[in-house]
């Protein structure tokens, strides 16, 4: 893989099982005359390949496999056949709360990811940044996770992965959670670390977010890449699906 590219996606299909008529027990499995499973293809034999310092955005319909391809990358799904090699750290904000410990408050949350990042050991003022950044008062920071609202989950979730100095920061469609100062926040950021060299890798159902964080952009329809282009051509290709 050259040096200049931070991600190769080679020939990738993923397949889940489907329970198409309601199995629920060995009793229902038993009685089946033929196998209610049945195999669903997410995404079709992907090749795609991330220069470092990209701003890639990924649009697509619900069910167009955008989703799979970001949990691909991060290595939470493997593939049934290709590979992905990823040469660099990576820090996924795939859904709110993702990571987060809902018995733990919002300092023990900050701590253990902290350490598991390894982010702790580089940066010692990471949890002021933290605090800062989310501005959730001292005494939210200390209350279980569980009890704050979907906001406060968000502006935490978001102020540790931003806080992890990684090679590539993987979004999921959820920016659009939190009110507009906090989402208006978190896009200056994020375009602060495109300008210092991160990756971006920005699945969004909203054109716009993309227009403003990505320089390119990739189609996704029915698990395949059906277009490639500057984020503006994307955009308008993707418009014309609907």
């Amino acid at each position: 893989m050259s040096q200049d590219t931070i991600i190769k996606i080679e020939n990738v299909t993923i397949s889940f099982w489907q329970n198409n008529v309601g199995v629920y027990s060995l009793k229902d499995l038993i009685t089946q005359r033929k196998s209610p499973f049945k195999t669903k293809t997410i995404l079709h034999d992907i090749c795609l390949d991330v220069k470092r310092g990209d701003s890639l955005g990924i649009l697509g319909r619900n069910g167009s496999g955008k989703s799979t391809l970001l949990r691909t990358i991060a290595g939470i799904i493997k593939p049934q056949k290709g590979t992905v090699t990823v040469n660099g750290s990576f820090a996924p904000i795939l859904a709110i709360g993702a990571g987060l410990e809902l018995e733990l408050t919002g300092y023990e949350n900050i701590t253990l990811l902290l350490a598991l990042y390894g982010t702790a050991r580089r940066n010692t003022n990471a949890v002021d940044n933290i605090r800062e950044f989310s501005e959730l008062s001292d005494e939210v920071l200390r209350m279980p996770v569980k009890q704050y609202s979907s906001g406060m989950v968000a502006r935490l979730a978001f102020s540790i992965s931003l806080a992890n100095d990684s090679d590539i920061l993987i979004i999921d469609e959820v920016l659009a959670v939190g009110d507009q100062g906090f989402q208006a926040k978190c896009a200056d950021k994020i375009n602060q670390l495109k300008a210092a060299g991160t990756t971006i890798l920005f699945v969004s159902h909203f054109p716009e977010g993309v227009l403003k964080i990505c320089n390119n952009a990739i189609l996704m329809e029915g698990g395949h890449i059906t277009h490639r282009g500057t984020a503006q051509e994307i955009c308008k290709d993707y418009q014309m699906l609907f």
